[in-house]
């Protein structure tokens, strides 16, 4: 699946398929890793994210007080 210096993706991927790793605690253990952006980043890279999910997130940017664009920032 994966080629060149991919060393420890190849060796992650191996040992969840050969049931040596929980594939679901991998997961866990690597989101929980990541910062949020991250995680969100990856979910809209690989379409994970359903297209309301993506109209309530910029709703709820609207409303974020720090944000320049939101409409009760001053």
């Amino acid at each position: 699946m994966y080629h060149g210096t991919r060393e420890y993706t190849i060796k992650l991927l191996d040992m969840a398929d050969e049931g040596i790793l929980d594939p679901m605690a991998a997961l866990e253990a690597y989101l929980c890793y990541m910062a949020e952006y991250q995680v969100e980043d990856m979910m809209r890279v690989n379409d994970f994210l359903l297209e309301e999910e993506d109209e309530e997130d910029a709703e709820d940017l609207l409303d974020n007080f720090n944000y320049v664009g939101s409409r009760h920032h001053y």
